[in-house]
């Protein structure tokens, strides 16, 4: 990258962005994809990215002639929902704390991610904050192994639909547990499924101050990745946002990643989506 910072270095990457708008987005085994909801679908589509991703809670939400119409659109489209968010939201759907309804989680996955796989998808991330949030007072061992507990069995009914869970790491602003990449690390590790893995947010990540080399040392159990300017969570312009942009996504390329990678963020296709996509093929090409 020796293009010069600034307005010149910017309008190279949007004329490169223009030129493979035609195409899908992969970059060297990486698809590029948006968390935006199945509405934005024809923009995705439009901008020349591989895939969408909502979130599971509105995929299960939705009417069964919703749904039909949106996986039948898809079908017919050059996109897919490769991945899917948001898994688990609201009082009836927490694993961790006094109050917790494993089979009631359970008979939400089995008909959601039933949906999802219908979509295309491969990997369902869980962050879902206030799922796991931690009762003040309550004793962190045992939400831990609550946890442990949700994921053993969340991952024998992914397995049995094809799916992978994702589990995302988030800032403690947004939970107060399964804060860092390490963290998700070492619960995949006592979990042990090989349909429980983990993902990676560059902006979470960022927030934490954890290093990269994370990326390297759990480079076998990343399934997926998030991306954001942590400054202000903004879809991605440019190289000189983020002096640790550089450093990222050379670990990226170290490992070799094959996945997907998804803009999650304040943004929007039209004002945010060609910039993106040309911010991530000039790191990723």
């Amino acid at each position: 990258m020796n293009l010069p910072i600034g307005p010149t270095r910017r309008a190279v990457l949007l004329a490169a962005a223009s030129a493979v708008l035609p195409t899908f987005a992969k970059v060297g085994g990486i698809e590029l994809g948006v968390c935006e909801k199945p509405s934005e679908w024809a923009k995705c589509e439009q901008l020349g990215y591989d895939y969408l991703e909502p979130s599971a809670t509105t995929i299960a939400g939705m009417t069964d002639a919703a749904f039909t119409a949106f996986r039948d659109q898809l079908k017919a489209s050059k996109i897919y929902c490769r991945s899917a968010n948001v898994l688990l939201s609201g009082p009836a759907l927490k694993v961790v704390g006094p109050d917790v309804n494993l089979d009631a989680v359970a008979k939400f996955l089995d008909t959601t991610f039933d949906r999802c796989k219908a979509l295309g998808t491969k990997v369902i991330v869980w962050g879902s904050s206030g799922s796991r949030r931690v009762p003040d007072g309550y004793s962190r061992d045992t939400a831990w192994d609550q946890i442990k507990t949700y994921l053993a069995r969340a991952g024998e009914i992914a397995k049995a639909k094809g799916v992978v869970i994702g589990i995302e790491p988030l800032r403690k602003q947004e939970s107060n547990i399964i804060n860092t990449g390490a963290e998700a690390l070492k619960l995949l590790t006592e979990v042990n499924h090989p349909n429980v893995q983990m993902i990676i947010d560059y902006y979470h990540m960022s927030v934490e101050q954890e290093d990269p080399q994370i990326v390297r040392t759990a480079k076998d159990h990343i399934v997926h990745m998030h991306f954001a300017n942590p400054a202000g969570r903004r879809w991605p312009h440019s190289a000189d946002e983020d002096p640790g942009y550089a450093k990222f996504f050379q670990a990226v390329k170290d490992i070799r990643y094959q996945g997907g990678l998804s803009i999650e963020g304040t943004g929007t296709f039209d004002a945010d989506g060609a910039a993106s996509m040309a911010f991530f093929r000039s790191f990723l090409g």
